[in-house]
């Protein structure tokens, strides 16, 4: 009589020989036909253009068309759910931001799960979030605002594009870490924000650094420091609040794909080759700038991290500060 574990053992051998072998196929006939790159965001805006950026440099290197779609609303979950809906076979991913890791924390109940329902593929870029205010104003300097601040807790208007937004947990971080208080005016996106400072209406603005260039440039608006670890090419002058006193301090909006859960690994390693060689071209790198960020490239491993880092440090903060969305 047959060992009955032996037969198993060699069944089970015999499958996973299978699985490797048509992981493998798959990857080989991957792509076959159009990819299609998920946007939780409407058209036009910063991570709309990137999508399309890279998209069409990625079609170049992949030999399929790369389809950008918009899918805006709740907050980008929308777009997640849409994603994790979707075939893990490499053909629908999602140019996702921070809200990828702090949503999970914000809404409740949770709209998926990070670890469980999507497969990190590659990290494209970073741009800072600034703290900014209208030429002329009375706060000139990121330490003039911290002494206002201190003088009298909760004078200083700080406005955003609203509650759990990166700029919104950018501004919680720093006053924390300040040991001040802020008074928050949450807006329905980064534009009535803006106009409201230029007006006078709220002290400071704090926004991607991509909202403010243009203002920037023409005079109307001052910035008084950026939250990256390092000073944005686009704002050489400016001080990071790092180098302002506050050793470490991190706080930048960052751009990444994901893909559904068990995405196949043969196919995750040509999407992340795909993407790092389009991080390389002058135009992605071009687009990047105007944005007023840099590429981010790196192992699939390195953006998981960031994934995980996030989630948890803004998890905290959600709960802490007990910030609800919109």
């Amino acid at each position: 009589m047959k060992n009955p574990i032996r037969r198993h053992l060699l069944r089970l051998a015999a499958l996973m020989a299978l699985g490797v072998s048509i992981g493998a196929a798959a990857a080989d006939d991957y792509p076959s036909k159009p990819v299609k790159i998920l946007v939780g965001y409407s058209a036009g805006g910063a991570v709309d253009a990137i999508a399309r950026s890279v998209g069409q440099r990625m079609s170049a290197i992949l030999g399929q068309p790369v389809i950008v779609e918009n899918k805006p609303g709740a907050g980008t979950n929308i777009a997640v759910k849409a994603l994790i809906a979707s075939p893990p076979d490499g053909y629908t991913l999602l140019l996702a931001a921070n809200a990828l890791a702090v949503n999970p924390s914000l809404f409740e109940p949770a709209p998926y799960d990070l670890e469980r329902d999507v497969t990190p593929v590659a990290s494209v870029g970073r741009v800072p979030v600034v703290f900014t205010v209208r030429e002329g104003a009375a706060i000139k300097t990121l330490p003039e605002l911290v002494a206002a601040a201190k003088a009298k807790p909760g004078s200083v208007t700080v406005a955003t594009p609203g509650n759990g937004s990166t700029p919104h947990l950018a501004m919680e971080l720093f006053q924390h870490t300040a040991g001040l208080s802020l008074r928050h005016v949450p807006y329905k996106g980064g534009a009535q924000a803006i106009t409201d400072v230029l007006g006078g209406h709220v002290d400071v603005v704090a926004v991607n650094a991509l909202e403010v260039l243009p203002l920037v440039k023409s005079g109307k608006l001052k910035v008084l420091a950026v939250m990256s670890t390092e000073r944005a090419a686009v704002l050489p002058g400016v001080p990071t609040v790092a180098e302002s006193g506050y050793a470490g301090f991190e706080s930048s909006v960052w751009y990444g794909f994901v893909a559904p859960a068990k995405l196949p690994q043969p196919v995750l390693a040509k999407l992340h080759g795909a993407v790092q060689k389009a991080l390389e071209s002058p135009e992605v790198r071009d687009q990047l700038a105007a944005a007023g960020g840099v590429p981010l490239p790196g192992p699939t491993a390195q953006f998981d991290k960031l994934l995980k880092t996030d989630a948890a440090r803004y998890g905290k903060l959600i709960r802490e500060a007990n910030i609800k969305p919109d």
